[in-house]
This record gives structure tokens, sequence and C-alpha cells, in this order.
């Protein structure tokens, strides 16, 4: 079995206990060393895993974890890769000055396919230690780790957009924040059979990653969602926040079976109670019907003047199903962010918009996908991808750019023409008439028919 037909099935459990158990990268161990510092995985049944929380909690701006809290987290986090950089000539050696997390999950990619990638989060430095070279260390040293795993890609969302371009990170699928004014907004969608019913915050926790795994490889840029986040998203964790104000509700089509349920929390307006506000908290949807019928119990709530929510797609159906465009308040954000590290393999999962060859020149400052590739795709969108060798020749349109351009195509977001047009990216015309044609041609063959989108932080 091939690399790329291996990711293209996911990642298994074995691949996820190895990644989880793999060591630290020597390069990025020697280099924190020779500054001082000791860089090492951290467990999460030990009591240094405590400290590493609370390092965490201050990297964030959150308030101390209580001891309950912790206990929630621990029991939740086995899924995780936890690391640290501790300073031994610091007052509290015990508390790491900077943090990261990772572990491998499945990204679905145009077409449906699933791809093992390294998720990361928590990275945090503590302000004590800026400008040491430890986010980089730590950085690179994950994606290193990644790639003596056999992962071929790595993903993020952020909290500050401007870091992760260094190490060929690029926001590969957009979010987009809505605000609803449902007095103007006025439903002209659909009103399918079935009913909609509260249900307890309990039961849609079980609801939801049934639902959302059956339908998540139909969107490029969703991930297989660690059971943590849907304990938030419910408020079934002591660490959930305002868990009392959210109210459940699911979808239930004509035979019976449940297809969609939403979480959301009202928020009154105690000037006037007719102008309360509502904030979507997550709703999944397995068919247009459960789509529909979720969205207009929403917008037709009593007492509520404006419904919000933040991590929908830049292409929702909804804005078509409402009368007034204008009553939606639409603004986008980066948000998923893709970094491709076994090209070979990355390229092969995915499907494509259109048959046709490219030579892509891809450079890569940390030198783990820098080189050379024939991609070959054919009508039915799937393609054979491999590195071309030292001055071999081919006769194909040639796309020169960075790993970071490279990675924000990935999911079909963003187009070689846009990118060209930006001077991310530089077209040779070889293999065609001219160099707008071969500019048309790298879109239409690197390009998706639908926006990529992920539906969560993480």
């Amino acid at each position: 079995m091939t690399t790329s037909e291996k990711a293209s099935g996911g990642a298994g459990e074995s691949d996820r206990a190895a990644f989880r158990a793999g060591p630290v990268d020597e390069q990025s161990r020697v280099r924190l060393t020779a500054n001082g510092l000791d860089y090492r995985r951290v467990s999460i049944d030990e009591d240094e895993f405590a400290s590493w929380l609370q390092a965490v909690g201050r990297g964030f701006l959150d308030s101390e974890r209580s001891a309950e809290q912790i206990a929630s987290i621990r029991e939740r986090s086995g899924y995780r890769r936890v690391t640290g950089v501790y300073d031994p000539a610091g007052p509290m050696p015990e508390v790491p000055v900077s943090t990261i997390a990772s572990w491998l999950g499945d990204l679905s990619v145009p077409g449906g396919a699933l791809i093992p990638s390294c998720a990361i989060s928590a990275v945090t430095v503590s302000p004590t230690h800026r400008r040491r070279g430890i986010a980089r260390a730590m950085l690179e040293g994950e994606l290193r780790a990644a790639q003596a795993a056999g992962i071929p890609v790595a993903m993020l969302t952020v909290s500050e957009s401007t870091l992760y371009g260094r190490y060929g990170f690029a926001p590969a699928a957009r979010r987009a924040g809505w605000r609803i004014d449902t007095k103007r907004a006025g439903w002209i969608g659909p009103r399918p059979d079935g009913r909609i019913d509260f249900i307890p915050r309990e039961r849609v926790r079980e609801l939801m990653p049934v639902l959302h795994d059956g339908i998540r490889h139909l969107t490029a840029g969703e991930i297989d969602v660690p059971g943590s986040h849907w304990d938030n998203f419910a408020g079934t964790t002591p660490t959930a926040e305002k868990a009392g104000e959210k109210r459940a509700v699911q979808y239930t089509d004509v035979a019976g079976e449940v297809r969609g349920a939403a979480i959301y929390a009202v928020h009154p307006d105690h000037d006037d109670f007719t102008k309360a506000k509502v904030s979507v908290h997550y709703l999944v949807a397995a068919d247009d019907d459960a789509y529909a019928a979720l969205w207009r119990f929403l917008l037709e709530l009593d007492l509520v003047a404006e419904v919000s929510s933040h991590e929908l797609s830049v292409d929702e159906p909804l804005l078509w199903m409402i009368a007034d465009q204008r009553a939606a308040k639409v603004s986008v954000f980066d948000h998923q962010y893709v970094r491709i590290i076994d090209v070979v393999a990355a390229l092969e999962t995915r499907r494509y918009g259109a048959a046709g060859s490219l030579v892509l020149d891809v450079d890569d400052a940390l030198g783990l996908s820098t080189g050379r590739y024939l991609l070959e795709a054919a009508a039915d969108g799937s393609a054979r991808v491999r590195a071309l060798d030292d001055g071999e020749s081919v006769e194909a349109v040639t796309v020169s750019l960075g790993i970071a351009e490279l990675s924000a195509t990935y999911l079909g977001g963003v187009s070689i023409e846009t990118l060209v047009r930006a001077g991310r990216v530089a077209v040779d015309a070889k293999g065609a008439a001219s160099t707008s044609e071969a500019v048309a041609t790298a879109s239409r063959v690197l390009g998706w028919h639908t926006a990529p989108r992920l539906s969560i932080w993480y």
C-alpha cells in the first residue's frame, strides 16, 4: 500500500497511539538545551500535567483551573500528545514556559477522502521568555515529528494570524460570522415536514458526533472532532463555559429519524423583552431538510431580534432562504490553517476540478517539502503525483510557489489566479499558448466546486 493510499483512508488508532508516544524532535531539543531549557513530553497521568494546564490557561489569558476542571480535562485528554519547555533556573521550574499539544486527526479534502493530519493546539510562550527561539523550536519540532511519523499534513486554528506563515502554514478554509436581524429577514426557504423538539444537553451530546461523522467528509476542511469538544459544546463537562445557558433541539424527519441538532443560548434584553439575542453554538444537519428546519426554527423564535453564529461557511445556503439578504451581516475570517508536509501523499489524496498536467516548483524554508513535482489530474478528478529528478524536463504549465501558497490552495479555498494577482505565485506558460491561459489552466486543475469549511475551533 502506498503512502497516499494509506492517507486516503484516514488515521488508524495504532497510528494515533504511535504519534502520541513518539519522542520530541532531537534537533529542537538540542537547540533548546543549548539555551538552558528543557524540552520534553508531558504525561497526562502525572502531576506535571496540572502545571502544564495552568501554563496554557495563563498563555490564553484565562483564570487558573480548579481541581475539578483539571480532573475533567485530564480525563478527556488521552488523545493528545502534550509537550512543554521548562526553565530549570526559574523560580517555578515545575511550570513550563512554553506549551504545545497535538494529535493525529483526519482532515476532509476535496472529493471526500480523509487524510491523517497533525492537529496542533495550545501553543503558548510565557511573556518572560519571548524572543529566545522557543516557539520556533517547538513548532518546527512538531512538524519534524509529524514528518518522522509519516503524517502528510499539519493543521491548526490560530489566535494570532501573523505567526504561522513562517512555518509554512496558510489559511486554507475561512469562516463566516453572521448576525441576522430576525424581524427583517423573512423566511422564504423550504418548510420541511418533520418536527423540532427540545432535548436534554446530554442527548445532544450523543447526537452531535454521530451526525457530524456522517457528513464531515462531504466538506473539505472539516475534521474528526475530539470528544472533549462535544462536551464543551453541549455543556456536559465542568470546563464548559456558561453551560446552564445552553438549550438543545433536534430535527426528526417524517420517518422518525433524527437528522439534525442545534445548541444555542438566549441573551435577554431586560430593557426590551422583544429584543433578545440568540447565539448558535453549533448546528449540524445531515440533509437539506434538517438544515432548513433548524434555521427556520431559530430565526422565528419569539421575542428574539437577532441570531448570531460564528463558524459558518462563506457560501451558506441560508443567505438564499431569507427574503432580505441585507438582514444578514456577514464577516469573513481566516480559520483553518493547513501546512503540507508530504507533497506527493497530500496531493494524491484530494480530487481536482479539471483534467490537466502541472509542474509544481515548491520552495519550503524548512526543507520538508522543497522540490519539483509533476501532477497529472485525470477527468475523474484523481491525480498521480511524483517528484521530478534534478534536471528532468516536462512540457507542462509550471507553477512556482512556496509551501504556504500550495497549502492555501489545498482545500480549494483560493485559486491560483488570485495568488498570481497577489504576487504570491508565478506561472510559466510552458505547454500553454499564453501566460493567461496557463494561469487559467492551473486554477481549473487545482480548484474545487465548493467552499471549504471548519465548524469548530481547536
